[in-house]
């Protein structure tokens, strides 16, 4: 096989990584913190990358200026939603949770199917087009930004948990949730904080991709599945294994397009994956705990 070929191959699927990864910092947050699955997570992402392309057309904002103002709008649309539709069921069984998302993650793709239409859209700048060669590897500049502004903000997140109280309160209520009451913890607020946080996140994510991913109502259910992927990978509730299980998954997704015989069915080395960690180390690479 062509060196160069591998080597491409290989970039490309660490900058996809670092974008996973930022996806799935945010879903692991939420279930590390409030112990709920989130299965319209990708949907905050489809909705991230409405919300950049609608400020470019509309008042001709790059995507990089929104990617800024996206942390507190969808932040507060994170808050909004703990409030009014998680906070009801979180005593409710996992089914009636799970059933609860779903439903909100179909409301959201057909909220977007009515405002934009099941077109394609796509979002292009001047500068989109603009790559670096190294050793014959091509490097996407937008790419190489969307994955290192990714990584900064999991890597942000991560000493924010670690540093600030507001994280260390965040962790009490993940760690025992009646200790943390005990000990005068606003728990509903916390968790409020936390899936705030947690959409903010991927609603980074799905603006830092529109200078070179399409726009479509449904492109957030393959981030979901591969959301959860990656968590399960790391330890669903491990901040530092959604990171690292970003790159793993972006590069077996990578290279499963090379080797499979049909690029469609790259995501089968993706599940394969994630039903033989299910098997053997169910509880991921770093445990389960919000770390």
């Amino acid at each position: 096989m062509n060196s160069i070929v591998l080597g491409q191959t290989i970039v490309s699927g660490l900058l996809l990584g670092g974008i996973f990864a930022l996806v799935a910092v945010g879903l692991t947050l939420i279930f590390g913190v409030m112990r709920i699955l989130n299965f319209a997570h990708g949907d905050f992402l489809m909705l991230g990358m409405y919300f950049a392309f609608l400020l470019s057309v509309l008042f001709g904002i790059d995507p990089y200026v929104s990617a800024l103002l996206s942390l507190p709008v969808f932040f507060a649309l994170g808050w909004a939603i703990q409030s009014l539709l998680i906070r009801p069921v979180l005593q409710a069984p996992e089914s009636i949770q799970i059933l609860l998302t779903v439903g909100l993650s179909l409301l959201l793709q057909n909220l977007a199917l009515f405002l934009f239409s099941p077109d394609f859209q796509s979002l292009r700048v001047s500068y989109g087009g603009n790559t670096a060669t190294i050793f014959g590897v091509s490097v996407s500049y937008v790419r190489v930004v969307a994955s290192i502004v990714a990584v900064a903000a999991s890597a942000g997140l991560f000493l924010f948990l670690r540093g600030t109280d507001v994280g260390k309160a965040l962790r009490a209520c993940a760690e025992e949730r009646l200790g943390a009451m005990a000990v005068g913890l606003y728990v509903d607020r916390m968790y409020n904080v936390a899936f705030g946080l947690g959409i903010a996140c991927v609603g980074l994510a799905g603006v830092l991709m529109t200078p070179f991913f399409y726009i479509a109502p449904q492109v957030g259910l393959p981030f979901t599945l591969t959301a959860f992927v990656v968590a399960v990978l790391g330890g669903l509730g491990s901040l530092p294994g959604a990171l690292i299980g970003g790159f793993v998954i972006g590069l077996i997704e990578s290279l499963g397009e090379l080797f499979m015989p049909s690029p469609s069915m790259k995501q089968i080395a993706t599940f394969s994956v994630f039903l033989v960690i299910l098997l053997l180390r169910p509880q991921g690479l770093f445990g389960g705990k919000l770390t």
